[in-house]
């Protein structure tokens, strides 16, 4: 990774680890929706690459009462480049964990599941309509990767070896 001032100013306002933490925190909460135990380390690795690819988010957020493995099929542009998008977010998705570690925003489990602290991140959702889309659609990640409940099914139908 580069040094913060020395990235381009696209890069700092797109991945800036505040806002990355955020959608992590939002999927995570989600998750607890369906699975207090909390999120799994590598599941967690996936939602950047979901939430912040507009084509991707536009998807999930067209059908959030839907499966994402039934939306996942009917649209595969979704998988087209996944994998290569998930390896590229990889620094920001860390970057924003390390965010949120530090503000004590998250804790991990004796198991290694991520969980969200309560009362640290405000619970209403705010910014620009963009920067609202990727929290609601990470909210949906999050829910739905907890119903799959299956780390390998959710790696394989995004075209990923687990």
């Amino acid at each position: 990774m580069k040094r913060w001032d020395q990235r381009p100013f696209e890069i700092r306002n797109l991945f800036n680890p505040a806002f990355c933490g955020l959608v992590l925190f939002r999927a995570l909460h989600g998750y607890e929706e369906e699975d207090a135990r909390g999120m799994p380390f590598s599941l967690s690795l996936l939602v950047l690459p979901l939430c912040l690819h507009k084509d991707s988010r536009e998807v999930i957020a067209g059908s959030p009462r839907s499966y994402l493995l039934k939306t996942t099929e009917k649209n595969q542009q979704v998988v087209v480049g996944f994998a290569d998008r998930v390896t590229q977010m990889l620094p920001y998705a860390f970057e924003g964990f390390g965010l949120l570690m530090e503000r004590g925003c998250i804790a991990i489990a004796d198991d290694g599941r991520i969980q969200t602290v309560p009362g640290k991140v405000r619970k209403t959702v705010t910014g620009t309509d963009e920067t609202i889309s990727c929290q609601k659609v990470a909210r949906i990640v999050g829910r739905e990767f907890a119903r799959i409940a299956d780390r390998v099914t959710v790696y394989t139908t995004f075209g990923i070896r687990p």
